[in-house]
């Protein structure tokens, strides 16, 4: 036994890898606390650690290479049993170690796939007692079969399949017991990284950012919210040829009951699917995330491969709504006025409509000149019929934009609040595009979903 935390006024041990022994992620603000505290600890470790193997006689590169795949070891493993926020930043990881060199990457992606595919699964008595409290004593009438064993892993939740009363086959979603506060901790830890993020990004008024991000997850424990989300997007899609959201059956406190959707992950066909289908539902991808605002008013805010599945007749399926949120229509108009811009060619008219929009502080410095260039590839991709995104691409991207010199243009802008979830969104669905390679049609669904704003830019 490795320890204990309380819970409603009892002591609940931990395993030695500091999961507790029911199952359940540690909620208390110092256990979680002291789980990542431990990270930049045990990584000083192994750095001096490395020292005297290197003056032992080992190849640095050797050592360098398993300093890393320890690291990253150690880090997803946390990240996997504390689930919650810190979960959520594992998916940012994710995306950000798509931006190093392969070699440097490869430890990571390794790890990154055992979060995905291996969190710490709540035990059966744990979910039976979820169950009860959310769907009654008698919740086992309300199905004729219920798989104990987790299909799949969320940060917040599990999901087990069953079959409904009907015979409908059904996924069961289940919230973690404590992930609640768990995650209302790690957004108090996350507000207090707001000096950091202003101190690499100055111009930036990160503050009401970082609010804004925190009330999306907060947002996202909210099952009853999620259903309602849910409903809009199997309504909007219901008659779609290409795209299929299961219909919600039930929902009642942290528990969740959508139709069974039988498909392949994304993240399992990445590995081995062929060029030519990943190409083809990277555009379905990228269809359903620009047309969902038009359709259904929200925007879909969780795009990453395990939420997007090859359906057995080549339809995607798409899962997981809780972090869907109500689309800012004024964002047209501000792609209407940049994008006129861009496509112009006008760094005069550029300049005054990232001014005009708040993406720069009042009377902020800005290098205009490197913000166009930065900007060449949206405009390539706006005129082209198709333009190609791959990991290469997107891994030079990630370069400039974590550039961490004083010249990087970035440290002059900043982003208005009601933008994050876009940004969120954008981000999310641009890794999954380009670990597909995806060919994207960009002016076709531009002009297609948004044609007044199309015009507008020009398009």
């Amino acid at each position: 036994m490795a320890g204990g935390e309380s819970d409603e006024g009892r002591v609940v041990p931990f395993t030695r890898r500091g999961l507790r022994r029911d199952g359940n992620p540690p909620t208390g603000r110092v256990v979680r606390g002291a789980r990542l505290a431990a990270l930049p600890v045990a990584y000083a470790g192994r750095r001096i650690a490395g020292l005297g193997k290197r003056a032992a006689g080992r190849d640095p590169a050797d050592v360098e290479r398993d300093i890393r795949l320890r690291t990253a070891e150690h880090l997803f493993q946390v990240l996997g049993e504390l689930k919650g926020c810190v979960a959520k930043l594992g998916q940012l990881l994710g995306l950000l170690e798509l931006g190093l060199a392969p070699a440097l990457a490869e430890p990571y992606r390794q790890a990154l796939a055992r979060l995905h595919d291996s969190a710490p699964a709540m035990l059966p008595g744990a979910v039976h007692a979820e169950l009860a409290t959310h769907l009654g004593p008698q919740w086992r009438s309300l199905f004729l079969e219920f798989d104990d064993r987790a299909s799949a892993a969320a940060s917040v939740g599990q999901v087990h399949r069953a079959r409904w009363h009907d015979g409908t086959q059904v996924a069961v979603k289940v919230m973690y017991p404590g992930a609640r506060p768990a995650v209302l901790a790690d957004l108090q830890a996350l507000r207090r990284t707001t000096p950091l993020f202003t101190a690499l990004l100055p111009g930036a008024d990160t503050r009401p950012v970082v609010e804004a991000l925190c009330a999306e997850i907060r947002d996202e424990l909210d099952y009853a919210r999620e259903a309602v989300n849910q409903r809009a997007f199997a309504a909007a899609f219901a008659e779609d040829p290409d795209v299929v959201v299961s219909r919600v059956i039930a929902q009642r406190g942290d528990v969740l009951v959508t139709e069974w959707l039988d498909g392949v992950p994304l993240s399992r066909l990445i590995v081995r699917g062929e060029a030519a289908e990943l190409d083809r539902l990277g555009v379905l991808i990228l269809r359903f995330l620009f047309s969902a605002p038009a359709r259904t008013a929200l925007v879909y805010g969780d795009a990453h491969p395990g939420n997007f599945l090859r359906m057995p007749d080549g339809r995607l399926g798409v899962v997981d709504f809780g972090a869907c949120t109500p689309w800012p229509s004024a964002f047209l108009d501000v792609a209407g006025d940049v994008g006129a811009a861009v496509i112009a060619e006008s760094a005069t008219d550029l300049e005054a409509a990232i001014r005009r929009h708040g993406f720069v502080a009042p009377g902020g410095d800005l290098d205009i000149t490197t913000v166009a260039a930065r900007l060449q590839p949206v405009r390539d991709a706006l005129l082209a019929p198709t333009y190609p995104l791959s990991a290469d691409w997107l891994r030079e991207q990630v370069r400039l934009a974590t550039d961490l010199r004083l010249t990087n243009v970035l440290r002059q802008l900043t982003m208005p609040p009601g933008h994050t979830p876009i940004l969120r969104s954008f981000l999310g669905g641009l890794a999954v595009l380009c670990q597909l390679h995806t060919a994207v049609p960009l002016r076709a669904e531009c002009t297609r979903w948004y044609p007044e704003t199309a015009a507008a830019a020009g398009l």
